[in-house]
């Protein structure tokens, strides 16, 4: 079997949920039959200020334990970001980002909009793994939803929005309200 390693790489500021869209996705991962791993990079972050958090998915056991510095996806939270910290460094495949503006070579979404227009509240970080599904097709749709019910266990309301968020991102009418490409 070819080794088969895809690399992610999560902008976002403290607090908008990088690290958990990572875990969702390496659960949904799992979910899918892959091996997979989740981890952030902490420093001294504070609320609002720049974090990064990495996911590895492949078919395959995964024994390395780095950074992720040439990553196949990067997933910006917070397109002001992109002022701030070279989110394209390394970048091999795509570069999905939740923005109301175009950005040449790059999958973008109101992801902001969205995530008011669905839920009624301000979260992007489970859109935007729902995205990274629509744009990839690495996980499954079935997959995150699984992963969802499982990472917010006993907080119905909170597994209901986020699933709802997803599956109305992944409908092709919720990708073409809120894509700018």
């Amino acid at each position: 079997m070819v080794r088969v390693m895809i690399e992610i790489r999560i902008h976002g500021r403290g607090g908008q949920g990088a690290v958990t869209c990572a875990q969702i996705l390496a659960m949904a991962a799992f979910y899918d039959g892959k091996y997979s791993q989740a981890f952030p990079m902490f420093g001294i972050e504070r609320s609002g200020s720049p974090v990064s958090a990495f996911v590895r998915i492949d078919n395959k056991k995964i024994n390395l334990r780095s950074q992720i510095y040439e990553p196949d996806y990067v997933i910006v939270l917070d397109s002001s970001l992109m002022n701030v910290v070279n989110v394209k460094k390394g970048l091999k495949k795509k570069l999905i980002v939740n923005t109301n503006k175009k950005i040449s070579g790059a999958f973008c979404i109101n992801a902001s909009k969205a995530a008011i227009e669905v839920t009624g509240k301000p979260f992007v970080n489970i859109i935007m793994a729902g995205v990274f599904v629509h744009v990839t097709n690495i996980i499954s749709i079935n997959s995150i939803l699984k992963a969802i019910e499982e990472k917010f266990k006993g907080k119905y309301e909170l597994i209901e929005l986020n699933k709802k968020s997803v599956e109305r991102v992944c409908e092709l009418d919720g990708i073409k309200n809120w894509s700018n490409n």
